[in-house]
C-alpha cells in the first residue's frame, strides 16, 4: 500500500511564502514523475508543476518565477517552495506522484489528499 502525505499549507498575506512538503510511504520500489496540481473552488483541477526523475522541470505559466518545485529522492519526498503569493494562488494543493510498487513492473499515479493555501489580507 502506497500513502502520499502533504503538509505545510496554511494562511498566507499577499506577498508572502509558504513550502509544501508531499512524503511518500509504502512499499516503494521506485517513483519516476512528481508533481503539484491544485483545485480553486468551482474551478477544475490544474497543474502547478512538475519534475522528472531526472529533475526536469515544468511550470504553469501563472507560477514560472514565483514556485520552485524539487525533489529528494532518498526520502521519497517532493516540495513546491511558492514565493509571492497571491490571492488566485488560493486552492487546496494535491501531491501527485508516479510510483512503482515493490510488488509490480508498472508505475501507477498516486495522490494525496490536499491541503489548502490560501492567500488573503
Amino acid at each position: 500500500q502506497v500513502q502520499l502525505v502533504e503538509s505545510g499549507g496554511g494562511l498566507v498575506q499577499p506577498g508572502g511564502s509558504l513550502r509544501l512538503s508531499c512524503a511518500a510511504s509504502g512499499s516503494i520500489f521506485s517513483i519516476n514523475r512528481m508533481g503539484w496540481y491544485r483545485q480553486a473552488p468551482g474551478k477544475e483541477r490544474e497543474l502547478v508543476a512538475v519534475i522528472s526523475s531526472g529533475a526536469i522541470t515544468n511550470y504553469a505559466d501563472s507560477v514560472k518565477g514565483r514556485f520552485t518545485i524539487f525533489r529528494d529522492n532518498a526520502k521519497k519526498m517532493v516540495y513546491l517552495q511558492m514565493n509571492s503569493l497571491k490571492p488566485e494562488d488560493t486552492a487546496v494543493y494535491y501531491c501527485n506522484q508516479e510510483i512503482k510498487r515493490s510488488s509490480e513492473n508498472y508505475f501507477d499515479t498516486y495522490w494525496g489528499q490536499g491541503t489548502q493555501v490560501t492567500v488573503s489580507s
